[in-house]
């Protein structure tokens, strides 16, 4: 580790944008503030692209992107696949399931997140805090956890993006958790979730995540879908009314997935969880946490599911991550590619972003097993979100595409194209209409490759 510091010790910094702190720690002694360096720099624990007061669009990019650290990829992922144990090598860890060991985790956690100067984290109540022989005793762990968690927002100004309750890891919900066929395990899954609730509320967090990790089925021969469905919801209510008792006013999230582990999960993408909400008048709490590697499982583009989203005023936050070509699982690999962001954050831009943020759920490959890769993997995901914000914003700012978009759909906006979107003619008037003109005038093209190349001229300007 110190020799991937200690070699740029000489080289200056930008004195703008980083008064160096020094933290005094045990987990990462050789690590120091990443700082932002510029695109000239070649000090891999430094930024290049992501300056967090830089003005972008009236705001510094630190308000725009919001990162945020996962805590379960990051400080409980083990390296672990199918075909083997884990690799990582996490010093600060003693491999128990201890409460003291969780304890000291989350200080660890807490010197991550400073050094690597990001304003928020998220977790599942399992990721911070063990299970106990008993919900009672489980509650209590996490309370204990909670304390420190507490004390170092306090110490640090690291806020709580958001909280969730993982209602899919343990055995009782093999057959799901709100839409499980026991009415036991539901009633279980219901206390956990106001326990995660009030440990969200009492953190701060800004928002509260549901993932239907096992909302589905394997079978459709064995599931009662509508009985699941209408139980799904009933829990989503259940949240909506206890967040109001307690006064937590964040806002509620929903992250789609078709698919892993079930065969079919029911927030299977953007659509289908905005035609969910409708059905059982649940929009007006709900939002979308829409995640990469998700959408594409989906079938989807991330930017797909970003504008079905926010065109329908349900983009909440989004899973900065992505998946392998090559490989059709969910790979969760930290994003480095600039034209995935530049699309992202294309559809950010116009839509805005906040209370949500880019919460990297993404973990570092089973071969990059030390602790130096997890700066490695975030300064890398975090320089290429604000590569993407600039390029994105460039592109706005000179309606490069806009234009083209705006020539494209020209033609609705004459006289009759205005009397068909504002409802004033139906099928007979449109019919005498074309009767009267006989043809349909010529189509536009669609300039596709020119679009392409827009936005390929773009990289390199930006």
């Amino acid at each position: 580790m110190a020799s991937d510091t200690k070699q740029y010790d000489d080289q200056p910094l930008n004195e703008k944008v980083c008064e160096m702190s020094k933290l005094v720690t045990a987990a990462f002694p050789d690590i120091e503030k990443i700082c932002y360096e510029g695109p000239q720099s070649d000090n891999p624990l430094a930024f290049r692209w992501y300056d967090p007061e830089e003005m972008v669009e009236g705001k510094t990019m630190k308000e725009h992107l919001r990162f945020t650290v996962c805590y379960w990829h990051t400080f409980r992922a083990t390296g672990a696949d199918p075909f083997g144990g884990g690799t990582m090598i996490r010093p600060w860890d003693d491999g128990t399931e201890s409460v003291e060991n969780a304890r000291n985790r989350a200080r660890v956690a807490f010197e991550f997140f400073e050094k690597l100067d990001v304003p928020f984290y998220a977790f599942h109540d399992r990721d911070v805090a063990p299970e106990g022989k008993s919900l009672s005793e489980t509650n209590a762990n996490l309370d204990a956890v909670v304390d420190v968690l507490e004390e170092e927002q306090n110490r640090s100004g690291v806020k709580l993006l958001w909280g969730t309750a993982n209602m899919f890891s343990h055995p009782r919900f093999m057959h799901g958790a709100a839409t499980s066929c026991n009415v036991d395990v539901f009633t279980y899954a219901a206390a956990q979730v106001k326990k995660a609730l009030e440990v969200t509320h009492r953190l701060g967090g800004e928002n509260y995540v549901f993932w239907g990790g096992r909302e589905g089925y394997q079978s459709i021969y064995n599931t009662d879908m509508k009985r699941e469905l209408d139980h799904l919801a009933q829990f989503f209510h259940m949240a909506v009314d206890y967040a109001n008792e307690i006064g937590f006013t964040g806002q509620f999230l929903i992250e789609p997935k078709p698919k892993e582990p079930t065969k079919h999960q029911y927030d299977s993408d953007a659509a289908a969880c905005l035609n969910f909400l409708r059905a059982y008048d649940l929009m007006d709490h709900f939002k979308l946490n829409i995640e990469t590697n998700h959408a594409t499982l989906a079938g989807h583009s991330m930017m797909h599911e970003l504008e079905y989203a926010g065109m329908q005023g349900g983009l909440g936050s989004i899973d900065a991550n992505t998946g392998d070509l090559l490989l059709g699982w969910d790979t969760d690999q930290f994003p480095t590619d600039y034209y995935l962001t530049t699309q992202t954050m294309l559809v950010l831009l116009k839509y805005g972003l906040a209370p949500g943020g880019v919460n990297f759920d993404a973990k570092v490959r089973r071969e990059s097993f030390e602790p130096l890769d997890l700066f490695y993997a975030h300064i890398g995901g975090m320089d290429a979100f604000a590569r993407g914000l600039k390029i994105a914003a460039a592109i706005r700012a000179d309606q490069a595409i806009e234009n083209l978009i705006t020539d494209r759909y020209s033609s609705w906006d004459s006289a009759l194209g205005q009397r068909i979107e504002n409802g004033s003619m139906g099928l007979k008037e449109l019919e005498a209409t074309m009767l009267k003109q006989g043809e349909c005038s010529g189509n536009k093209s669609g300039r596709q490759e020119l679009l392409e190349n827009i936005v390929n001229r773009y990289m390199d300007k930006a």
